[in-house]
């Protein structure tokens, strides 16, 4: 397997009348060749970057990679170039963990790991690897010759809509890739492994807020599909050593306080995206306003009411998560806030963030959202000693609405000026 091969990303987009989102829609759709041009230009520019990327690989000496060292952890990171995996690429290098990201870039931004190759460009603290974790045989190469001491697994399809158009993607993305991932990890004597999961897991549940003994009744393929591999991990570790840590998390927003990362997905899948992306495209100006699923639901304004966590405060769950992993042992743990908040009050809250006063529609509901989901983080804190600290929403929007202001066409313009 090659350490950032110049390769060509395949790319996907697709017209649709409306962008949705959980209890909110996007105004109006992108001409097709508009994003497509986007589309092309993006990956033109991941192409050259990937070779920048292999040029520097090849100097930083690989064999600080394939032998551990007393006192410095090596983690794979899966997804390490994807919004949540790159944050907590930052905060494990921070520590003074050595990292090899893998990401075959289907969702990732090739320009975040260069942001993290330049804060870090030590011999033996980052390397990238552009694979697949579909290709088992590439799987099996990157733990063979890398010295890995563990493994944080974010990597994943991650809609729900899209999930419901295309289930096999997402079982053969989430499950079929554990699997494949958990196999190598236990050839290989690897034995520690956190795992991002989700709320998604639980479906509608009969009471709030969500504890970690809620019944898991999935109704879409996406959280289905991370159930099923839930229980792929909690069966192994039944009958090995192996520790393992799984996370179900909340609605994730935000970015890095001090602005070296953001969320900045690729036009092509931006209609699938976070409400926090949709709102700050319309105070860009990118889309004539939102579009509010539904007013009339059993909550205190009539609208949706999610939990919202700040990524920063999920990557140091994982970080704890990770201090904690006992051998023979699977810890799930809920990441919230344990605080619901509704879907108007976190767009009067991007305004105040934004400055600009949003336009809203408000439309009926939307089949298959429910009405009320948050969590309750009591266990994470009583046995991990988490709790979340970026909890005022308007200034987490104001954060991440700094580095997209900042970085309007995302990391592409970071690639750009290299």
């Amino acid at each position: 397997m090659q350490v950032s091969p110049l390769t060509r990303r395949r790319n996907q987009s697709r017209a649709t009348p409306s962008w949705s989102l959980t209890g909110m829609d996007y105004g109006v759709s992108r001409p097709r060749s508009h994003v497509v041009a986007k589309v092309v230009v993006a990956a033109i520019m991941t192409a050259i970057c990937m070779f920048i990327l292999r040029q520097s690989s090849a100097s930083d000496g690989h064999d600080l990679f394939s032998k551990r060292e007393e006192g410095v952890m090596h983690v794979l990171v899966t997804g390490g170039a994807g919004f949540i995996g790159s944050h907590a690429v930052l905060r494990l290098l921070t520590d003074g963990h050595r990292v090899t990201i893998v990401d075959n870039l289907s969702r990732g931004n090739i320009g975040a790991v260069q942001v993290l190759q330049q804060l870090y460009s030590g011999p033996g603290r980052l390397q990238f690897v552009y694979a697949d974790l579909g290709d088992s045989k590439a799987v099996h190469d990157l733990f063979a010759k890398n010295a890995i001491d563990a493994v944080m697994h974010f990597a994943a399809v991650a809609y729900v809509g899209e999930s419901m158009a295309e289930p096999l993607r997402y079982y053969h993305n989430i499950t079929s890739n554990t699997l494949t991932l958990l196999k190598a990890m236990v050839y290989h004597q690897v034995k520690t492994l956190i795992y991002s999961s989700t709320c998604a897991t639980y479906g509608e549940p009969e009471r709030m807020p969500i504890t970690e003994d809620t019944p898991q009744v999935p109704i879409n393929p996406y959280g289905k599909s991370k159930k099923m591999a839930e229980d792929m991990i909690r069966d192994y570790v039944r009958t090995s050593d192996m520790a393992a840590m799984i996370l179900r998390y909340f609605n994730v927003i935000g970015s890095d306080p001090e602005g070296r990362l953001g969320e900045a997905p690729r036009p092509e899948l931006r209609p699938h995206g976070r409400i926090s992306g949709a709102c700050f495209d319309a105070a860009m100006g990118a889309i004539p306003g939102l579009q509010v699923k539904g007013s009339d639901y059993d909550t205190k304004d009539g609208t949706c009411i999610r939990d919202y966590i700040h990524v920063t405060d999920l990557v140091d769950a994982h970080m704890k998560a990770l201090e904690h992993a006992v051998p023979g042992k699977v810890g799930i743990y809920n990441v919230g806030t344990g605080r619901g908040v509704s879907v108007k009050e976190f767009v009067e809250a991007c305004k105040i963030a934004t400055g600009v006063n949003i336009n809203v529609r408000y439309l009926d509901q939307r089949p298959g959202d429910y009405a009320e989901v948050f969590s309750d983080p009591s266990k994470i804190f009583r046995e991990l000693n988490w709790t979340a600290k970026y909890t005022d929403l308007k200034e987490s929007l104001s954060t991440a609405w700094r580095w997209r202001e900042a970085n309007p066409n995302g990391y592409r313009l970071l690639i750009a000026a290299i």
